[in-house]
C-alpha cells in the first residue's frame, strides 16, 4: 500500500511530461506550418531585398535612372561616377539582396556615385525592341542624361553578361571617349568556347549555313513576338542550368522550415531568380541568330543597320572578370576580349563564383567586389 503514492506520483509526472512533449511537438509544427505557409504564399513580403533608397532622376518608356549617393562618410570619394548596365532578363535586386550584402552599398560605401540603368518590366509592347534598339537608342539618351545629372562627362560602365556587350557595343558604336572604365563581368564574348552550351551553339551553325545556302527562308522574317520569352521562361531556364543544386536548395528549405531566419534568407536569395524578367522578341532573335549562331562578338565587329561597332576602337581601361565555376558564360568566352580590344590598360582576372555569384554571391564581398572597387579606385580620380 504504501508504494500506491509513488507510483501514482510517477504516473501524473509520465503524464506531464507527454502533455508538455505534445505541447511543444504543437507549437513547433504550428511553427514549420507558418514558415511554410509565408514562404509559399508571402515571400515577397519576407524578403530583405531592394530595401536601399535610390532616386530615379529619368524615366523613358518602361526604363528608368535611378541614382544611389556616396556615401557622406566614404573615406574617398571618387571624381567619376560608376554607371551600372544590367543585363535585359535581371530584376534590379540582384544588386541589392541582402541588407548586408548589397553591391550597390558597397559601392557606396567605397565612395562612388551610382547610376544604375532599370531596363524595367517588357511585355508583348516592347517585342520589336532588338539589341540595335537599346546600344542605338535607350544608351546614348541615358548616357547623356547621367552626364547632365552628375556634371561629369567621364564615365566607368559597370556590364554584367549581356550588361557588358551592351556597353562594348556602345562605346565601340559611338567611339565615346568619355568612357573611361568599363568592367565586364561574364559577358559571352566568344559564345562558341562557352562550355556545353558552347558546344551546342557550333552545332546550331551547320544547319543554319545550310539553310542559308539552300533556301530563301531567313530567321529575321519571322515576326518578333514568336521569339518574346517571358519572364517565368527565363527562370526555369535559368534553374535548368544547375537542377541538382536548384532541388538541393529547396530541399534545404524543407529541412530548415523550422528557423525562421533560414526561411526570411531563403525567400531574400530567391527573390532574383524567381522573378526574372521578359527578353524582348527581338532581343531574343538577335541574341539566338547573331551570338549564338554567327558569333559575332568574337569578330570584333558587330552590326547595327548602316553602322557597325568595332571594339578595336575601345581603347578605356577596361578589367574583364570571369567566374572560375560560371557554366552559363566560362571564361574562356570572355577571354578573347583582351585580343579584340585597342586599350593598353586592360586586364583579365578570373575569380571565384558562378555566373550570379559574382554580383551577389556569399564570397562575393571578399572575392569579387573588392577587386573591382580597388581597380576603379585606381582610374576614377
Amino acid at each position: 500500500m504504501t508504494q500506491l503514492p509513488k507510483v501514482r506520483q510517477r504516473l501524473l509526472h509520465s503524464k506531464a511530461v507527454k502533455k508538455m512533449l505534445n505541447s511543444s511537438t504543437s507549437q513547433q509544427t504550428r511553427h514549420i506550418v507558418s514558415n511554410a505557409a509565408d514562404r509559399l504564399l508571402r515571400g515577397h513580403q519576407l524578403a530583405l531585398s531592394g530595401k536601399t533608397p535610390f532616386e530615379v532622376v529619368y524615366q523613358r518608356e518602361i526604363i528608368s535612372l535611378r541614382y544611389y549617393a556616396a556615401d557622406a562618410g566614404a573615406a574617398q570619394k571618387h571624381r567619376i561616377p560608376l554607371v551600372i548596365v544590367p543585363p535585359l532578363a535581371a530584376n534590379m535586386l540582384i544588386y541589392d539582396l541582402f541588407p548586408s550584402r548589397s553591391l550597390v552599398r558597397y559601392f557606396q560605401s567605397q565612395g562612388f556615385e551610382l547610376y544604375l540603368i532599370d531596363w524595367g518590366t517588357p511585355s508583348l509592347r516592347q517585342a520589336k525592341y532588338n539589341l540595335g534598339t537599346y546600344v542605338k537608342t535607350f544608351m546614348p539618351d541615358f548616357i547623356e542624361k547621367i552626364r547632365e545629372h552628375s556634371g561629369q562627362q567621364q564615365l566607368s560602365l559597370y556590364g554584367w553578361s549581356l550588361g557588358g556587350a551592351l556597353s562594348l557595343c556602345y562605346t565601340a558604336l559611338f567611339k565615346d571617349e568619355n568612357i573611361k572604365n568599363m568592367v565586364i563581368l561574364a559577358s559571352p564574348i566568344n559564345t562558341h568556347q562557352s562550355g556545353y552550351m558552347g558546344k551546342l551553339y557550333q552545332r546550331l551553325t551547320i544547319p543554319a549555313q545550310w539553310i542559308r545556302n539552300n533556301t530563301n527562308f531567313r530567321i529575321k522574317q519571322i515576326p518578333s513576338r514568336v521569339f518574346h520569352i517571358h519572364g517565368w521562361q527565363n527562370t526555369l531556364g535559368f534553374k535548368l542550368t544547375d537542377p541538382i543544386g536548384n532541388f538541393k536548395n529547396y530541399w534545404e528549405l524543407v529541412r530548415n522550415l523550422n528557423d525562421r531566419q533560414f526561411v526570411i534568407n531563403h525567400a531574400t536569395s530567391s527573390s532574383f531568380v524567381d522573378n526574372m524578367l521578359a527578353y524582348p522578341g527581338g532581343v531574343m532573335r538577335d541574341i539566338i541568330l547573331r551570338f549564338w549562331i554567327d558569333n559575332e562578338l568574337s569578330t570584333g565587329s558587330v552590326q547595327f543597320g548602316e553602322q557597325t561597332a568595332n571594339l578595336k576602337d575601345i581603347d578605356c581601361s577596361v578589367l574583364a572578370v570571369g567566374g572560375n565555376t560560371d557554366i552559363i558564360v566560362t571564361t574562356e568566352a570572355i577571354r578573347p576580349l583582351m585580343d579584340l580590344i585597342s586599350s593598353e590598360d586592360k586586364q583579365f582576372k578570373i575569380v571565384a563564383g558562378g555566373h550570379m555569384g559574382l554580383v551577389s554571391g556569399n564570397q562575393a564581398p571578399q572575392t569579387v567586389w573588392p577587386v573591382v572597387t580597388d581597380w576603379l579606385a585606381q582610374r576614377s580620380f
